[in-house]
């Protein structure tokens, strides 16, 4: 079984998915910390993050390891754990560029397609390209607002500031981040976590009703 959860930047996916794997009793897959972690080792190396090239090579010489957990993800690389790193204001200026690159994408996809199942899998296009077949799927939205307040309770940074990046962001993701024609869409502006969680939970069981 594949559930996946696609959406909109900030708009939550990662504790709904790690809810709704706790729900279910299996783990959740992060996709986005694939593309934050090439994004923090592209970074530190000094590369250009544009070059998919210099990056496939970078990448393939530290091998990047995701463990997906119902409670969290944890990335790796050899035996330095990246987590922490991986949600900073510099990887989330050029994530955007990374992910964009066909070349990594298809790095990503290939990580995510060798994971045993089942799992739920959040990210931008779980339903739409890397998992068509998911039994599930849902896509998560919100306004650039509300997802900012959401943003700054965790960060300590300026509302309207947030809000101008999640809508540059916005424009930069929208051709991975369109849900899939068989998404359940909910917006998670007026529910709290445990509402999108019961939300999801209840649309898997009208599925298999």
């Amino acid at each position: 079984m594949i559930v996946t959860i696609d959406g909109v930047a900030a708009s939550g996916k990662s504790s709904v998915a790690s809810g709704v794997a706790r729900a279910l009793g299996i783990p959740y897959v992060s996709s986005g910390l694939l593309y934050r972690a090439a994004t923090l080792l592209g970074l530190e190396r000094g590369l250009d993050l544009g070059d998919a090239a210099a990056l496939l090579t970078h990448l393939r010489a530290n091998r990047v390891r995701l463990e997906p957990r119902a409670e969290g993800n944890r990335v790796w690389v050899g035996g330095r754990e990246l987590t922490a790193e991986l949600h900073s204001s510099r990887v989330d200026a050029g994530v955007s560029r990374v992910a964009a690159l066909p070349e990594v994408r298809a790095w990503v996809d290939a990580q995510l397609r060798a994971l045993p199942e089942p799992f739920v899998a959040e990210g931008r296009d779980m339903g739409t390209n890397v998992f068509p077949h998911a039994e599930a799927k849902f896509y998560l939205t919100a306004s650039p607002r509300v997802r900012a307040e959401r943003r700054a309770k965790e960060r300590p940074e300026d509302v309207p500031a947030i809000e101008a990046a999640l809508t540059e962001r916005d424009l930069l993701d929208a051709a991975q981040s369109a849900p899939a024609p068989d998404a359940r869409v909910i917006d998670t502006g007026a529910l709290t976590l445990e509402g999108v969680i019961a939300a999801v939970l209840a649309g898997l069981s009208a599925q298999r009703a």
